[in-house]
């Protein structure tokens, strides 16, 4: 499916052409035995066309001093295109990078709690996290499908290898997915982002242990107060149960698989078109799932209560809408992480689970004991203080590499 560029080969017989040899026809007698005329000086008549010597149209030789003077060209000079290309004068983007930046970082937090405040609205009158999960990626195909059709951007072309490549990844993050959904419609959406905030310590872990990379002792102490934030969490945590906590861990299980299987499936492609395919085969593995363990729960009241309690307009706007966001924050996240350092997306990323937290606690009124607060405060900051330094490591070892 790759593009190939067409190529023309005639240029080459341009050339040839250009060797081929006249005759030309002698000139007038008269004017070449006349003893008062000077020694002649042939040239080629620049239009040959407007000669006729007999009833032959021909290219004829005629004395340079009786050919009519030919008025001289006007070249105009242009300046080159880097020139041209600096006296452009510099757009909104290029002017204010950091204005553009922070809108990025906006939106993708705006998006995020929106996400989350809507997702768990959805699962008070509907519980059914695997078809929301479902839709979810369906909302997010039919968005990349759009955007291929109008070429924003253009589709990038995959074979059977790239699949191959990219299997085990959306795998890993359709489990993830699912999974993670499980949680938010077990327990409080704050408590689960905190669970949620546990899936360093399991990156730190598979690189130790599965990749058999060396993880320095510092990141290892900076996940101390994770887990100790996320145990005091749950021990006083009024939503918690089990359903919720088991899935979510599950859920930074497959997530961590995820990125061990993304470093592997390094490809040239790039991050739109990785998600775009990644979100496809994610939602053909999440279609048999949903229709085994929610479908005849579905069929027989679970639509029609739904509809009964807001509505069939509401009920298909909000799975629509929470569909969209889904898939926007995510590519959000990724289009952010290309224009910022990657300690400063680390840092994003801690204070956006922070703003989740925050606001669901407002928006749902959740009632936190303040055990549960102390020990979500302690979990965030040791994410913080771990995401610093795992941040600062890689720079290191750039400039090493560089």
């Amino acid at each position: 499916m790759s593009a190939l560029g067409a190529l023309s080969g005639g240029a080459a017989g341009v050339a040839g052409l250009l060797n081929l040899r006249r005759r030309a026809a002698p000139p007038p007698s008269g004017l070449a035995s006349s003893p008062h005329l000077p020694p002649l000086k042939c040239t080629v008549v620049p239009d040959a066309g407007q000669l006729v010597w007999g009833r032959q149209l021909r290219p004829a030789l005629l004395p340079a001093a009786l050919l009519p003077a030919q008025p001289a060209r006007r070249h105009t000079l242009r300046p080159p295109a880097a020139a041209a290309e600096e006296a452009k004068p510099a757009g909104f983007l290029d002017k204010y990078p950091a204005l553009v930046t922070g809108f990025f970082f906006f939106m993708w937090y705006f998006l995020n709690v929106i996400f989350n405040i809507l997702n768990k609205k959805i699962y008070n009158y509907f519980p059914y996290p695997y078809f929301v999960s479902l839709i979810h990626l369906v909302v997010g195909v039919i968005y990349c499908l759009i955007s291929w059709s109008v070429g924003l951007p253009k589709r990038a072309p995959i074979n059977s290898t790239l699949l191959k490549l990219l299997f085990p990844v959306a795998l890993c993050h359709a489990l993830g997915h699912v999974t993670s959904n499980v949680s938010f419609a077990a327990v409080a959406v704050s408590f689960a982002h905190t669970i949620k905030a546990l899936e360093p310590f399991f990156n730190a872990a598979a690189t130790q242990f599965i990749l058999g990379q060396q993880v320095p002792l510092s990141l290892w102490l900076s996940l101390a107060p994770v887990v100790i934030g996320v145990s005091m969490a749950s021990l006083t945590e009024l939503s918690f149960n089990w359903t919720g906590f088991i899935n979510a861990m599950i859920s930074n299980i497959s997530f961590t698989y995820r990125s061990i299987y993304s470093k592997k499936a390094m490809t040239d492609m790039d991050s739109t078109n990785v998600y775009a395919y990644i979100s496809i085969i994610s939602l053909i593995v999440c279609i048999p799932p949903a229709l085994i363990f929610e479908g005849p729960k579905l069929m027989q009241h679970g639509f029609s209560d739904a509809i009964a309690k807001v509505g069939l307009q509401k009920f298909v706007t909000d799975l629509f809408l929470v569909g969209l966001f889904y898939h926007l924050y995510n590519q959000l996240a990724t289009n952010t992480l290309e224009r910022v350092a990657p300690l400063t997306h680390a840092v994003g990323n801690v204070l956006k689970r922070v703003f989740v937290i925050g606001f669901s606690i407002i928006v749902f009124g959740n009632r936190i004991t303040t055990q549960t607060g102390i020990g979500t405060t302690i979990a965030i900051a040791g994410v913080a203080m771990y995401s610093y330094i795992k941040a600062k490591i890689e720079e290191e070892k750039r400039k090493k590499s560089a």
